[in-house]
């Protein structure tokens, strides 16, 4: 039996806010913004490690703006402190495994640091996020490193983005469903500019899903008992090439974390909730009354992002008998076009 394809939800019909997606929506539509991913599924692993990447960032602009906002902080976030105190980034942000989060930054540090230029380099700040695969993966091993953090890095390209049970998302568990990588992207007006901002998503947290508003129980959509989210966290990347300066970005990561909510995130006391945002923008930052537009898309492609990241995952197990079905795209389609928000349309899609 063919499996059946993964679907967006651009591809359900479904609109999400007033903004127009880009050309792939996804992050990548950013101007110089890459992403690639080293993915491990083995009978016991499901793991890996997501790259993004501003290609800017180098020996001639060792640095760009960027902001954080801490939904909760019980989270591993390596580099944290000095993105916040600085407002700024200088290496690409890799997402992985929590325990092995610690070997990720040693081995983007060393990559970094093996780059032309900087040979004479004493400080550098790796940015590593992290969401807990442990459901679905022998996560005490800590089995990635150097060699999946080149990988990532040297995949990390531009275009579409790959989705779902990939890289960092491999093992992740969102609102009962299997979880994983998602990304989503917006163009909007900054004053008299046309712009672009783009998420990327590793969801891994608890709650009730909501599509559109329309409520999604994973009680009533998957077989069996609903899959454990273990950890109960999400990183959010944001990138866009609107000029924002640290103060501005760090106030569209915090609409970042609220994003959340609309998919139905309960926020539990143990979760770890970061949104990280950056610019490769260069001209002058645009006045805040402006600023409310690009705030509105932030929202609106991270919570796509979070949908996004659910409807392409595929179902995962492990071998002590875990398993987390991917959300059944039918089922959906059928809650979606009951409550009007989509025409009825196949039903063997």
């Amino acid at each position: 039996m063919t499996a059946q394809p993964r679907l967006r939800l651009a591809d359900l019909g479904v609109t999400l806010g007033p903004h127009p997606r880009g050309r792939h929506n996804a992050i990548t539509d950013v101007p110089g913004v890459l992403v690639g991913h080293s993915t491990v599924h083995t009978d016991r692993l499901n793991t890996g490690v997501t790259a993004i990447v501003p290609e800017v960032i180098g020996a001639d602009r060792r640095w760009i703006p960027a902001g954080l906002a801490v939904g909760n902080g019980y989270g591993k976030l390596v580099g944290a402190t000095q993105l916040q105190e600085l407002g700024a980034i200088e290496t690409p942000i890799l997402l992985t495994s929590t325990l092995s989060a610690y070997r990720v930054a040693d081995a983007l540090l060393g990559h970094m640091l093996s780059r032309p230029g900087y040979e004479t380099t004493t400080t550098l700040n790796p940015v590593v996020g992290e969401t807990n695969d442990g459901f679905l993966s022998d996560i005490r091993s800590r089995p990635l490193g150097t060699q999946h953090v080149e990988e990532a890095l040297a995949s990390a390209t531009s275009g579409p983005v790959a989705e779902g049970s990939v890289g960092a998302g491999s093992g992740t568990v969102a609102l009962g469903f299997k979880g994983g990588i998602g990304t989503s992207s917006r163009t909007v007006t900054v004053g008299d500019a046309r712009h672009t901002v783009g998420a990327v998503v590793q969801s891994n947290f608890s709650g009730t899903l909501s599509i559109a508003g329309v409520p999604m129980p994973s009680a009533e959509l998957v077989p069996g008992p609903t899959a454990e989210t273990v950890g109960n966290s999400c990183m959010i990347v944001v990138a866009t090439d609107a000029p924002l300066d640290a103060r501005q970005l760090a106030r569209g990561a915090r609409r970042a974390v609220f994003a959340m909510r609309g998919v139905g995130a309960d926020f539990a006391q143990g979760s770890g909730d970061y949104a990280i945002a950056f610019s490769v923008g260069q001209a002058a930052p645009p006045d805040d009354a402006l600023l409310s537009p690009l705030f509105q898309a932030t929202m609106d492609a991270v919570e796509e992002a979070l949908v996004n990241s659910l409807l392409a995952a595929t179902t995962q197990s492990h071998a002590d008998g875990h398993i987390a079905h991917a959300i059944p795209l039918p089922a959906v389609r059928e809650r979606l076009a009951a409550a009007g928000v989509v025409r009825v349309m196949d039903s063997n899609v």
